[in-house]
């Protein structure tokens, strides 16, 4: 059991706590104990001395504690961090389909109080990127507790690799790496960074080493579907196609042609490999999805009749939002332009900085430059294995829109 140090907060940030937003930023902090180290649990005071919760401390960063419980009898015991395994476990075998659970996130950070810790299961690979120092400092106590729960329910791990080969451990004060977690629970002889998923149906090889993120964006499951529902008998144009994920669910709904296009020729070569192994046509293309599309305007080509534009966040800043907001209506004003009347636009951002209002204005802009009217057909967010927290905006985060030029 820890022995709790104690911090001090503003009248504002008690506020934002009470209110359910579990970060505390240093300019918030009034006063803290004496030797509190980087990485600790303190317990976290209003400015009358009352409890507020219990949360990660991390000097080094903006956010200076990462409240994780509000219940002040909590003991931060391997069972605690047990109970948080089972609990976001629990939720996913409740929420997702038994097919969908193959692959799925099993910790979502903030929206499972576990504040910077990823985890998403691919077949018997976990894919695991630790993102806030207090998780890191108990990541022993909380995966093997994971690995525990998942074995207690028959669901096999054959091992975890680690993708903390982001930036962002830099501003915790962590150093970046990637590599095999190694566990007394965990076979060597067992390791592997290819697996191969299935995802509505469709067979996907996953590389937990080498992939963006932690291998494959999963959070557009249904959306996938939602998007292939009308592309039968339709040409589509999958931009941004990273492993090819739309382009194939588009093939599997009976499209008559299908082009992934991507800049990476990774990527490009991981859509062209996953269109083989499920024997769907799709042409993968390796370009500059903005000089495609323009050249696409430029030259009256109106061959493609459904446009899909899944483009990475374009903002990890609010003081960036309005570059990404013109670049978000660059892509899709070119959509608006190639696409014939009765075409089909899907659209998204996976920035929670780019709210949905601000991405509709923008959404709104570019038709209007572009001299056409949309009909929405459908609007939709996250899988729930990525759940939201409507206390927490920063959980909000993709946009799925489908629109019919009209």
């Amino acid at each position: 059991m820890e022995s709790l140090k104690t911090v001090t907060i503003s009248k504002r940030a008690e506020l934002a706590a009470r209110g359910g937003h579990p970060w505390i930023y240093g300019t918030e902090i009034k006063s803290a104990d004496e030797g509190i180290e980087a990485g600790d649990i303190v317990r976290v005071l209003s400015s009358k001395g009352k409890f507020i919760g219990s949360g990660f401390y991390n000097p080094h960063s903006k956010i200076r504690v990462r409240i994780f419980s509000t219940n002040a009898n909590d003991v931060f015991d391997q069972a605690f961090w047990k109970r948080r395994a089972a609990y976001a476990v629990d939720y996913r075998l409740q929420v997702m389909r038994p097919e969908d659970y193959n692959c799925c996130r099993l910790v979502f950070g903030e929206a499972d109080q576990l504040p910077g810790m990823t985890v998403d299961r691919f077949g018997d690979v976990l894919s695991v990127q630790v993102l806030s120092l207090g998780m890191e400092r108990r990541k022993k106590v909380f995966l093997d507790g994971l690995i525990e729960v998942l074995r207690e329910r028959n669901l096999p791990v054959s091992c975890i690799y680690e993708r903390n080969d982001v930036k962002i451990r830099d501003l915790e004060g962590m150093e970046q790496y990637k590599g095999f977690y190694h566990s007394g629970l965990l076979n060597p002889e067992q390791e592997k960074t290819l697996v191969d998923i299935v995802e509505n149906g469709i067979r996907y090889t996953v590389d937990v080493e080498n992939g963006q993120k932690t291998g494959f964006f999963l959070d557009q499951k249904f959306n996938r579907l939602a998007a292939a529902q009308i592309a039968k008998g339709r040409h589509v144009l999958d931009c941004f196609t990273h492993t090819g994920a739309f382009a194939l669910n588009a093939a599997g709904g009976g499209a008559a042609s299908v082009t992934a296009l991507d800049i990476s020729r990774e990527a490009v070569d991981m859509a062209a490999h996953n269109g083989e192994i499920n024997h769907l046509p799709i042409r993968a293309v390796q370009a500059d999805v903005f000089e495609y599309l323009t050249n696409l305007d430029k030259t009256k080509n109106h061959d493609y009749d459904y446009i899909i534009l899944d483009p990475p966040a374009f903002t990890k800043s609010g003081k960036t939002v309005h570059e990404a907001f013109r670049g978000y209506k660059e892509i899709n004003y070119r959509a608006m332009k190639i696409l014939p009347r009765g075409g089909y636009l899907a659209t998204c951002s996976c920035s929670h900085f780019m709210g949905e209002e601000l991405f509709v204005k923008m959404v709104k802009e570019a038709a209007r430059d572009a001299g056409v009217t949309l009909r929405q057909i459908e609007f939709r967010q996250q899988a729930p294995d990525h759940p939201i927290l409507m206390t927490v905006p920063e959980t909000y985060y993709l946009k799925f829109f489908l629109f019919q030029i009209v």
